[in-house]
């Protein structure tokens, strides 16, 4: 048995991919402690997960009381309502707001700063065999803990954050700490073909091994749970995009899609930064009726959600190499659920929807397209119905069960 310290920078609510990597490790002998971030009274400090895996968290920044306490709306972030109040008049509220503005980034750092010393802390007295790094935020306090305790490090990079929405002023110091790093891994894990070519080739590092966002088999029946809470019409399909409500994404292009597909009604699943605004979108068109929002879904709950869709979609742009090298979770979600699919034609995803026969492909920038493939589905039942009847057998193949033993495999060559 080897002693496992995995590290997220997040709360490990709904991380499907290292609950995982935790429960194969764990399932094979290993005793593994997930470390990851503290929200209080929203998560638990430790918790024991089925399938031997323990999680330990530490509250994602010593200011937290103070940021949260006795502070709403604009005020608790600094902004224009807290600027006013000290200065009715408007005199040097520009200074008074940039001054904000530092003091707000100088916390910012020192909070993670001690966030980052507390995992490593962690980390360290469990005396852990392995270190398991979980993204590029994580790796360097990693290496460090990995480098103090005499372990060995694997790094698993979910993403190519060199080139990531929302990575764009900090390209410069992930490519210093992948190249520096990368080669003093142990192991390398990543997530598609075309990303281990890259980690390969620009960091000059033998091929990290490849583990895809499969879900775990599962079969479910085709249901209702979508219609039932939302109390939709049976008589139209349901167009289902799950998964994080960011940029990118074309959300924005799948509400407008709506409005032109009066045959269908159209569900989010998640949570994230374009929430507000898709529905604001939703309202001016109209479209409270056809277009509809879930919150984020346990993910023990969610592939009932997804089984109760007739039409999966995922409409990736082309807005970074992260999007361009994916085959994204939701892709194979859709596919296990026995869904068809509308997809961005990208080289992985091409390849998945291609080789399965599971749906339709589209420019990753033309809506048009988009409304055609979509509507195309919503009318044709027959159709959909052989895409569904192909997912359902894809789903036997491409799922978590059929490639965890090269995770096994990774560590048992560790030793």
């Amino acid at each position: 048995m080897k002693r496992v310290a995995m590290v997220v920078w997040n709360t490990f609510q709904n991380d499907a991919r290292v609950l995982k990597e935790a429960q194969t490790l764990g399932a094979n002998g290993h005793e593994v402690t997930v470390h990851a971030l503290h929200t209080p009274g929203v998560t638990e400090c430790c918790e024991e997960l089925p399938g031997n895996v323990r999680v330990q968290r530490v509250v994602r920044s010593p200011f937290w009381g103070w940021r949260r306490g006795g502070r709403t709306g604009e005020q608790a972030d600094g902004g224009p309502g807290a600027a006013s109040q000290v200065m009715p008049n408007g005199a040097g509220a520009p200074n008074r707001s940039a001054r904000l503005g530092r003091l707000r980034r100088i916390v910012w750092v020192l909070g993670r700063s001690v966030t980052h010393l507390r995992l490593l802390a962690a980390m360290v007295r469990m005396r852990p065999d392995v270190v398991h790094a979980h993204d590029v935020n994580t790796l360097p306090t990693a290496w460090l803990a990995a480098r103090l305790a005499r372990a060995r490090l694997v790094y698993d990079a979910h993403e190519i954050s060199t080139s990531r929405e929302g990575y764009q002023s900090f390209r410069r110091l992930v490519v210093r700490v992948e190249r520096w790093l990368l080669p003093r891994a142990d192991g390398v894990i990543t997530t598609t073909d075309r990303r281990a070519a890259f980690f390969a080739r620009v960091y000059h590092v033998r091929r990290p091994v490849v583990l895809q966002n499969r879900p775990r088999h599962r079969v479910v029946p085709p249901g209702s749970r979508i219609r039932d809470e939302l109390g939709l019409d049976s008589s139209r399909p349901v167009v289902l995009y799950q998964g994080g409500l960011q940029p990118g994404r074309g959300l924005d292009r799948i509400v407008a899609a709506a409005t032109r597909i009066p045959g269908a009604a159209f569900v989010f699943i998640g949570g994230g930064r374009m929430a507000a605004e898709l529905a604001e979108q939703v309202d001016t068109l109209g479209l409270g009726g056809r277009v509809r929002f879930i919150p984020t879904v346990s993910l023990e709950e969610l592939p009932l959600y997804t089984a109760s869709a007739d039409i999966g979609v995922q409409a990736l742009e082309n807005t970074c190499l992260n999007h361009f090298t994916t085959d994204s979770n939701k892709l194979f979600e859709y596919i296990a659920a026995g869904l068809p699919v509308v997809a961005s034609d990208f080289p992985e995803i091409r390849k998945i929807v291609r080789t399965h026969e599971v749906g339709l492909l589209v420019p990753s920038d033309d809506t048009d397209a988009l409304v055609e493939a979509i509507e195309r589905l919503v009318r044709d039942e027959a159709l959909r119905a052989r895409f569904a009847a192909n997912a359902r057998l894809a789903a036997a193949a491409l799922n978590w069960e059929e490639q965890e033993h090269k995770l096994v495999e990774l560590y048992q060559h560790l030793f």
